[in-house]
């Protein structure tokens, strides 16, 4: 048989049986005078061997085990560790749907932000009359983050300190206006008047065990330095006013 003939007979393209040749699964076949590969039989024989192999989900360094005259693990310990393997993804996509399932069931979860847990899209659904504000957008965007990378303790003390913080009376009016002020600075210099006023109003609306203790300010903090730069100017000066203000305990 030639190559072609060979697939075909198996159900395989030609680009598969020379990658299995390339792998070392696949005797390579004699040449005949003419310079042209022979197949025989037990070429099919081997390559249909391994196509089932590989249908049922094993990779091919697992295959080149089962082929192998000495292979330290005969087929049905790799079909048996396989089985397991299966039943382990089984069950991680039957977690995965359940949170799916509370995800798409849950308002305001799916945003541009998300997707967002029921505890944060509940919160941004409480702010939704400042959706047009382009400094609550990021606000949003960076919570989405902090949660994402939060561990299980700091994520919940994160939800807590703002929901806290939106249910104070006049929470949500506070956080309105300061969000005003930021996104008027958007075109300031960093040392207009109200950059003062900005970080001051922001400072009122931040609960300060938001913050962990150990919040490095250092103007060298790498990953402070990639924030304020998402900013325009004026509006990372106020919020490095914030954070001072927070820092040294003047805060709410």
């Amino acid at each position: 048989m030639r190559i072609g003939e060979l697939a075909a007979a198996v159900g395989v393209t030609t680009r598969t049986v020379r990658h299995y040749h390339h792998q070392g699964l696949l005797p390579e076949p004699e040449r005949r005078p003419n310079g042209y590969r022979e197949y025989t039989l037990r070429h099919a024989v081997v390559l249909a061997r391994i196509r089932r192999l590989t249908e049922l989900g094993l990779g091919l360094a697992e295959v080149r085990d089962v082929l192998a005259e000495d292979a330290g693990k005969d087929l049905v310990e790799v079909l048996t560790e396989l089985d397991e393997d299966l039943a382990r993804q089984e069950e991680a996509i039957r977690e995965r749907r359940a949170r799916l399932r509370a995800l798409l069931a849950t308002e305001g979860a799916v945003t541009a932000e998300g997707p967002l847990s029921p505890r944060l899209a509940a919160l941004f659904q409480d702010m939704a009359q400042v959706s047009d504000s382009p400094m609550a957008a990021k606000d949003r965007e960076m919570l989405a983050l902090i949660e994402t990378t939060a561990d299980p303790e700091g994520r919940e003390q994160l939800m807590g300190a703002l929901g806290d913080a939106l249910t104070r009376p006049g929470g949500k009016d506070r956080a309105l206006a300061a969000y005003a002020l930021l996104d008027d600075l958007a075109d300031a210099d960093p040392t207009d008047p109200r950059v003062d006023e900005a970080a001051r109003a922001l400072a009122d609306c931040v609960p300060r065990d938001m913050l962990p203790d150990s919040l490095d300010v250092d103007p060298d903090n790498s990953f402070l330095r990639a924030f304020y730069a998402d900013f325009a100017p004026a509006q990372a000066e106020a919020i490095r006013g914030t954070l001072r203000i927070l820092t040294e305990g003047h805060g709410p």
